[in-house]
């Protein structure tokens, strides 16, 4: 695949990032570095009139902010994290070589440029000159090595990215050059390549003390409380990092959050609702975007009554989606009824018509009576506490199927015991969540192959499995697009999942600070937002 084909790949990817709940994995060879910082013009920003005159004044190098966040992290070694609030955080801290941008392409990082043979095999990286680790140290060609056959599996036959384990071989060509042998093309596979560059040899202490070559140095880390970075003044990107230090604060509840914003111990919150921005909109600029999270009513294909299709798509046909939107988003969401984002649109396709957007109670009925239940069901809706937006939405949602006969209650759990209970051991019948993506079409749905260690919803159809081969397997563009069309439509038929919206995200932030960006992955750079004089 000749560089100019991977262009044309990248320019279809126009997306932008809330924070859900689990993260599931990347084409550019000119140096898109910049040290803009301005607030993402695609932003929408409901805030009062004085912040316009406040954004463009004069960046102001120094300060510290308090980021609030709303869970505690898995991992800080960057290569075993799957949540996808860990991976917001680490984003700071760690770089690959290459890295998304808030336009949603990618841009060269601790490699300064890159080639892929003819035939999509051969990756060759060139490295960026005097990139250093935050312990001082250059980055070598044996530390990209390590780094990647870490990763792939090469160095213990234990995959650390699932996407990476295609490579075959990497090797050293000379001081400054990298080569990577993949197994099969894949159109996609370049966005793994943000996989996060280490010192050689540190992985067995990468979660214990993190090293990366990101604006910011890890300083310390207290369970349940948070995570300090540090300004790296080495940073390869001139002008970047603007802050000495950022704090990422953990909020465990909504209720917390407003009284830290309010109380000045919060600086920036990048999870509101619609009502919290109203509440907030007099003292915060309030900044909206789309987000990268595709939420729903997950179902767990694998326990009664959901392992009756008839069930699941009653479930679907119940929920008034338009009002969901209305109550918790602003109606500033999107409705889907399939995992993919719309503003991938070549390779979306709105299925809004299978189950309608409203409640139609009567069908809803139907097929319960149908699926042997005519007094309706009994179903346990398990939500991270910590998430407002989740919980709101559980609340209607819990109100629209009392009306089909479908007696739902809400099960509130800390987000450990979500991540525990419900992502990784399975054990739960519904729940309200959002699945992040990345910056490639096909990373939702692949995680509803049978045998996906991500599929915690236990779809499992062999047609499904089939067509999702083909489209990996796919090096053109039009052919992998019409693939993926199949896979929704699969997907939405089989009713695998009450998929509900894509949610705008939307933040608090101090009238003091601007140059924040909204990022296509689930992200929050702190290395643009600066004070203002």
């Amino acid at each position: 695949m000749k560089k100019r084909l991977c262009y044309l790949f990248m320019a279809l990817l126009t997306m932008a990032a809330l924070g859900g709940c689990a993260g599931g994995t990347e084409e550019s060879s000119g140096d898109k570095s910049s040290t803009e910082s301005v607030t993402d013009s695609n932003a929408v920003q409901t805030q009062n009139p004085s912040t316009e005159e406040t954004v463009s004044e004069e960046p102001v190098y120094g300060g510290s902010v308090v980021v609030g966040i709303q869970q505690d992290i898995d991992s800080l070694d960057p290569h075993k994290a799957t949540a996808a609030g860990t991976k917001e955080i680490l984003f700071n801290i760690f770089e690959g070589l290459v890295k998304p941008d808030e336009n949603g392409n990618l841009m060269n990082a601790v490699a300064d440029g890159y080639t892929i043979s003819e035939d999509g095999l051969v990756y060759t990286f060139t490295l960026r000159d005097n990139v250093k680790f935050h312990n001082g140290n250059t980055v070598t060609v044996e530390d990209v090595k390590y780094s990647l056959e870490r990763v792939s599996g090469l160095l213990d036959g234990t995959p650390l990215i699932s996407t990476m384990s295609t490579i075959q071989s990497v090797d050293i060509i000379d001081d400054k050059t990298v080569q990577v042998t993949v197994g099969s093309a894949n159109t996609e596979l370049i966005y793994s390549f943000t996989a996060a560059i280490i010192p050689r040899g540190s992985g067995e202490d990468a979660a214990a003390d993190p090293i990366g070559t990101g604006p910011f140095s890890f300083v310390s880390y207290t369970p349940q409380e948070g995570i300090v970075v540090a300004k790296n003044s080495d940073y390869w990107q001139e002008g970047l990092p603007y802050l000495d230090e950022v704090k990422f604060k953990i909020v465990n509840s909504p209720d917390t959050a407003l009284l830290d914003l309010q109380g000045g111990s919060i600086d920036i919150y990048p999870y509101l609702t619609d009502s919290q921005a109203n509440e907030l909109k007099d003292s915060f600029q309030i900044l909206s975007a789309p987000s990268d999270v595709v939420q729903a009513l997950f179902l767990n294909n694998a326990v009664e009554p959901l392992n009756d299709m008839r069930v699941r798509q009653a479930i679907c046909y119940a929920l008034d989606k338009d009002s969901i939107n209305d109550f918790v988003a602003g109606g500033n969401g999107t409705l889907v009824s399939s995992a993919m984002l719309p503003t991938l649109k070549d390779y979306y396709v709105d299925l809004n018509d299978m189950y309608g957007t409203g409640a139609n109670i009567e069908e809803a009925k139907k097929l319960l009576a149908q699926a042997g239940y005519p007094d309706g069901v009994d179903l346990e809706i398990m939500v991270p506490s910590n998430y407002e937006f989740h919980m709101q939405t559980a609340e209607v949602v819990v109100e629209h199927l009392k009306a089909a006969g479908i007696n739902a209650t809400i099960n509130a759990v800390e987000w450990s015991t979500w991540l525990d209970q419900c992502y990784n051991g399975r054990q739960y019948q519904a729940t309200i969540c959002g699945i992040t993506s990345d910056m490639t079409p096909g990373y939702l749905l692949n995680r509803f192959q049978t045998d996906s260690k991500k599929n915690f919803i236990n779809f499992a159809n062999k047609d499904y499995d089939a067509v999702y081969q083909q489209a990996f397997s796919s090096l053109d563009l039009s052919e992998k697009a019409e693939y993926y069309k199949q896979l929704q439509k699969i997907l939405a038929e089989d009713a695998g999942t009450a998929f509900i919206q894509v949610p705008p995200i939307t933040i608090a932030m101090d009238k003091e600070l601007a140059g924040y960006k909204f990022y296509p992955v689930y992200v929050q750079d702190m290395s643009t937002v600066y004070y203002v004089k």
